[in-house]
């Protein structure tokens, strides 16, 4: 962020979940907790009034869960990006919530400092999912959720994956695998500024916000099934 404040918001229906991460995470030097919600449904009118620049989204609420919050939030012009507090344990949540444009997500017993990077690295525009976590996800719901030939969800993603070209098809499924830029340079014999050009033209083709909604859309078009 360049030495400037991350303005943060933090949405959980329990009081002192709210209260130990304001505590944590207010004493932080280039951190500001700028407002907290007990539910999705407060969400909207704390974004236009507050404008933070990531939201601390809880999965689970009473009234508008956090899922539902984050497609909505995301949907929006100019939207804050949003950190999902998970356990993980619920890994087809996990991935409504990356679908729907969510930048990672947290266990909620993260050590604080783990929490403090998470948000600065989402902050600064980057996943919170490194490569293996990204592979062991998919491998969650390989056995139950693959999809099959005859899925409209296949069916529909390998639609939207036809308006690549050829070279950045190949790097969309690389980053599926979970490979880093570094890794797809090496493999495919590209350019480090090569690869970071065709993962902007990927995700600007396909209106998508990260490159985990890349590696779940190829995912969904079955395009792993090999791998």
């Amino acid at each position: 962020m360049g030495g400037m404040t991350i303005r943060l918001l933090v949405v959980d229906d329990d009081p002192l979940v709210r209260a130990g991460l304001a505590l944590m995470l207010g004493g932080v030097g280039d951190l500001e907790i700028v407002g907290e919600g007990a539910d999705g449904s407060e969400v909207p009118a704390l974004v236009d009034r507050l404008a933070p620049d990531v939201v601390l989204m809880d999965i689970r609420m009473p009234g508008v869960d956090g899922l539902t919050a984050t497609e909505a939030l995301r949907g929006r012009p100019g939207a804050p990006e949003v950190l999902v507090l998970t356990t993980f344990h619920a890994e087809e949540q996990v991935l409504r919530a990356l679908r729907a444009g969510a930048a990672g997500f947290v266990l909620k017993d993260t050590p604080p400092a783990g929490i403090v990077h998470a948000v600065r690295r989402v902050a600064a525009g980057d996943p919170v999912l490194s490569p293996a976590v990204t592979r062991q996800l998919m491998s969650h719901v390989a056995d139950g959720a693959r999809a099959r030939s005859g899925d409209p969800r296949r069916a529909a993603a390998l639609a939207r994956l036809e308006s690549l070209a050829e070279r950045e098809r190949e790097v969309a499924v690389a980053v599926g695998r979970g490979s880093s830029n570094a890794e797809i340079s090496a493999t495919l014999y590209l350019s480090l500024p090569t690869v970071k050009t065709h993962v902007s033209r990927i995700l600007a083709k396909l209106d998508l916000n990260n490159r985990v909604q890349i590696a779940l859309l190829v995912h969904d078009a079955g395009l792993l099934d090999d791998v």
